[in-house]
Formats: structure tokens, sequence, C-alpha cells
């Protein structure tokens, strides 16, 4: 059974179905290795042991019956702190919002838990979402799966730490400025960042309204498919047959490739040439307008940030973090003028990025130029903080202000991801893309 602990959700689901695997049994296996595990306290906030167990209970009663919902019908997940579940603390990282107990699941866990998968707990987060690296001194930091003194990144950080430990099949996120894709290539993960409004936000406790996000942080892009599909309450994408053979990717310059460290460039130039023996065309491109996007990102997301939570931070800022509590208040110095010419100039480059990238079935770039940093230099050195964040954020970032559906995958280099970029709403057509380049890649 402990074989169970490291399998795809999928697979999983298979083993249910063909009565191979029994899902209380199964659920409790997660819930023995959650309770047992060294890090437990840092990467689950809170673990549903009795929610589990009746889910499991009606999941193991459908599966006899013949009567199974979806392929991850009885497949225990976790999900991220800022998922609101009725009845268990939903607190975003934050002491701001200790003890906030919601009445009602988060639309995405009705959604999901009406397809038959089991809630094993919410998992830690960088307080309030703020961050990507994964850092969280108020409530619990997650450890690296590579390197137990590294932050796993942000802010997700515990569900893709539930996911790479072995506590949990699946792991769902949100993704703002690159807070799904983060964690899971610092982690040799799958992770899928959603076209914003295509996946509900009802019952999530928000970052940037414009830019959040859900999605799922996974073993394989088969499982993030199906996750998506339950995330909506719909069935999942065929990827069968997929190829890379006669598809175009452009090898996005600008931006993306400056100041890599050498394990990334290594990971992406390696990928990239796997991609092209499995088939595909390479281009290189440059979008010069993406410098103004990265520019104006500050302005965007820090003022809607400070704008949605800044009564509840000023009422108490003594309870933050210091370091979220200055990237909060940096947003508090924008007019309303200000906002409005960022958003017209940022609709300007997103215009210029559709017709550079129109001919391409998807754009490549390394997920994340960096490595994940060292938890205790990061707690003690301010300037270093500043620069590991902001770098962590910044290839992925560019998903998030062009309104992107975007892809990770891991690579043969421990914590180095490739990252595919589509079309606003293309998610099926880039989990397909996805499932071809996982072969070669792997």
């Amino acid at each position: 059974m402990q074989d169970w602990l490291t399998m795809t959700a999928c697979d999983l689901g298979r083993g249910i179905g063909m009565g191979q695997i029994d899902p209380v049994e199964l659920t409790e296996t997660y819930l023995a290795a959650i309770d047992a595990h060294p890090h437990r306290d840092r990467i689950y906030a809170r673990v549903t042991h009795d929610r589990a167990r009746a889910e499991a209970q009606a999941a193991q009663e459908r599966a006899n019956l013949g009567l199974r919902r979806s392929l991850l019908d009885g497949v225990p997940i976790s999900w991220k702190d800022l998922f609101d579940t009725a009845g268990t603390a939903t607190e975003a990282g934050s002491a701001l919002l200790k003890g906030r107990v919601p009445e009602m699941d988060a639309v995405v866990v009705r959604n999901a838990t009406a397809m038959g998968t089991v809630c094993l707990g919410k998992t830690h987060m960088s307080e309030l979402a703020f961050s990507g690296l994964g850092l969280n001194p108020i409530t619990g930091t997650p450890p690296c799966i590579d390197d137990e003194d590294a932050v796993s990144g942000g802010s997700s950080s515990g569900a893709a730490a539930s996911v790479a430990w072995g506590l949990a099949a699946c792991g769902i996120g949100s993704d703002t400025g690159g807070s799904v894709r983060i964690p899971a290539a610092w982690n040799n993960l799958v992770g899928l960042k959603t076209t914003v409004g295509r996946v509900s936000l009802e019952g999530t406790v928000p970052l940037c309204l414009r830019f959040d996000t859900v999605g799922p942080l996974t073993r394989s892009v088969e499982d993030a498919a199906q996750m998506l599909a339950l995330l909506e309450g719909r069935s999942s994408p065929d990827l069968r047959g997929a190829s890379l053979k006669g598809r175009r990717f452009a090898n996005l310059q600008t931006v993306a490739q400056d100041d890599l460290r050498d394990e990334p460039r290594k990971a992406f130039e390696d990928g990239l040439q796997k991609l092209t023996e499995a088939g595909a065309e390479i281009v290189p491109l440059d979008v010069p307008e993406l410098h103004d996007a990265m520019a104006l990102s500050g302005i965007l997301y820090t003022t809607e940030a400070y704008g949605l939570w800044r009564d509840v931070i000023e009422a108490n800022p003594n309870a933050m973090y210091p370091e979220i509590l200055e990237r909060f208040r940096s947003g508090q110095n924008a007019t309303g003028a200000d906002y409005i010419a960022a958003w017209s100039r940022l609709k300007a480059c997103r215009a210029a990025w559709d017709a550079a990238t129109s001919g391409f079935d998807a754009v490549l770039a390394p997920t994340a130029p960096i490595l994940p940093p060292n938890l205790d230099r990061l707690m003690n050195d301010h300037d270093y903080y500043v620069t590991e964040n902001l770098l962590a954020l910044r290839n992925t970032r560019i998903g998030n202000l062009m309104g992107l559906a975007a892809l990770t995958l891991p690579t043969e280099i421990p914590g180095c991801g490739v990252m595919m970029m589509g079309y606003p709403g293309s998610e099926e057509a880039l989990l397909r893309l996805g499932s071809a380049a996982e072969t070669a890649l792997a």
C-alpha cells in the first residue's frame, strides 16, 4: 500500500475502478502517512480526518455498486488554505484571518467533491498568497522535496509539498503571478495555470481578482487534465494520440532568458533539444512590448491587492510578516488614474503579444530562472529576499500579464521546469501538447 503514495492520481483511480484499490484503505494510508510525517505541521495547516473518512466510505460504496462519478472518485487530494471548506478554518496563511471558519465549500471544492475526490485537508501557503517563495514564518513554511533547507515555492507551497512528499495524490492551488507553476517546478511536478475567469473563484480568498486563477499541481499531465475537469464539474479532455510532430513553438527570448542560473539554463536547453528530437519546430521569438508589461506589473498587482486588503491589514498590521506587509503597502500610493492608465497600456501589450505569437502552437520559456532559495538566508537577508522573490515569479508572471493558459513540466534536472504558454482558454489544446512534451522530456 505504500506504493499508492507515489502513484499518479489517475493510476489510483484506475486501480479503484478495477477493484484493486479500496478507497477507504487508500485514504487511511494517506492519513497515516500525513500523521507520521516529520514535516506534517509544515505542510498541512489542518488535516480533515473525519471528512476524508466519510468521503472515502461513500466512494467505496459507489465503487461497489458500479456507480463511480469520475476516474478520480475515491482519490485523496489536498486544498490550499484559501479555498473555503465548510466547518474547517480557511485562513489563507495569515494571522489576520485566524479563526475564520466558512459555512460553505468553495465552488471548486463542491465540484470536485461531487465528482468523488476525498479532501485530506488544507495546506500551508504564502501569507495571503502574495509571494512566490513559499516562506511563511507566521503559519508554516513547507520544505522543498530536494532540499529541506530550501523553500518549496509559493504561494501554493504546501500544495506542492503535499504531492511531492507523498501526502496527497494531487494538490489544488491558485496562480496569480506564478503560484502554481513555481512550487510545481521546484518540486518536480506538473502545474497548470488556467485562464482568468475559466475556473470559479467563488469561495476563494482573493489576492488580485483580475489575475487570480485556480489550478492543480500533479504528478502527470493526465492528472492535471482530469483535475481541471473535476474543478469545473465536467468530463476531461482526450489526450490520446498527442504528438509534437509538426508542432511549432516559440522560444521566448525577451525577459524570460535574462539572468538565468546555470541549472535552469541547462535544463531548458536540454528540454528544447528533446522537444526538437520529438518532431517539434522551435523558433526564437522577441516581444519587445513585454518590457513595458513587466514594468506595469508592480502597480497592477500591488494596487489591487492593497485595495482589497487595506482595511483588514491596517486594523492589525503587526500580525503580518513584515516583508509581506511591505509588499502590500507598496500599492497604497498609486492613484485611480495611474491604475486605469496601466491597464490600458497592458491591453496594448497583450495585443502586441497576440500578434507576435499567432503563428505558434505555444510559447516556451524556463519556468523559473532560479532554484529554490535557502530558507535561513531569506529570513536574515532582506536584499536576498527581495531579489529572489522577484526573480522567482518573473517568468511565470509573463503568462499572467498576457492573460494566458500555461503549463509547467518537470525536467531531468531537479527543481527546473519547462513552461508552455498557450492562448487564453486553450487549456485542452495545451494539455495535449503537454502530454506529448512530457513523454519527450522524461
